[in-house]
């Protein structure tokens, strides 16, 4: 089993981090994996392993700086940290940074689950240079509309369509800003299916989150065939 590195890196005065696991052989490209408002959790790790064994040199980006303890915390430092859009955007960027110092000259595409699929798609707002961007079950408002010719990044987004965190005007809201900015985007919306599917341990008797098995493997499949277009 590939094994995580520790990559330490820094947003001003915040130490933060990185989970680092390295594809065997050469990689073929690199992706920042954002995780849930949890921050870094097995499940997370399990698919920045899973790159790995698909050939890219993945990291998993640290939205703290130390792990939170149970969801009153983590709801609390989310919370603080998403109410200045430019901390938290700078907060993201940094992770990007610390990779691409790892990563070179190679590609690189961002990923995330839950806030981390919102964060990727702040990225993607702000203009990163990044070849694509896949949101899981990630929140699609934003405080901060992409402005027209923004983005660059290809994006996809794996929905589930029974989400209450994501209610249908959210997600036609999303579709109109997408086409305002002229972004390239794909939407993969699964009926029924609830938010944090593609994690094993949620709790399948809450009326907000559960596992769907089916979804957590089209989405992922998804992703690959994307990876595999706009990065070789």
């Amino acid at each position: 089993m590939s094994s995580f590195e520790r990559l330490s890196y820094r947003d001003g005065a915040a130490s933060l981090t990185g989970l680092v696991v390295r594809p065997v052989g050469s990689p073929r490209a690199a992706v920042a994996v954002f995780p849930t408002i949890a921050n870094m959790t097995p499940t997370v790790e399990a698919k920045a392993r899973d790159l790995a064994e698909n050939g890219y040199l993945s990291m998993i980006c640290d939205f703290y700086g130390s792990q939170p303890q149970g969801q009153k915390q983590w709801l609390a430092w989310a919370g603080d940290l998403r109410a200045d859009t430019d901390r938290y955007r700078t907060r993201l960027k940094a992770g990007l940074d610390a990779l691409g110092s790892e990563a070179g000259s190679l590609p690189m595409a961002a990923i995330g689950f839950c806030m981390g699929g919102q964060a990727v798609l702040e990225l993607a707002r702000d203009g990163a240079d990044l070849a694509g961007v896949v949101s899981f079950h990630g929140l699609l408002d934003t405080q901060r509309p992409a402005e027209p010719g923004a983005v660059k990044a290809r994006i996809l987004i794996c929905h589930g369509d029974a989400d209450p965190l994501v209610p249908r005007e959210q997600v036609i809201a999303f579709w109109e800003e997408m086409d305002r900015t002229g972004a390239d985007w794909h939407f993969h919306s699964f009926s029924g299916v609830k938010h944090g599917f593609t994690n094993p341990d949620s709790p399948h008797d809450d009326s907000v989150v559960d596992y769907d098995a089916s979804a957590d493997r089209q989405s992922w499949a998804a992703m690959l065939g994307l990876f595999n277009e706009v990065m070789g």
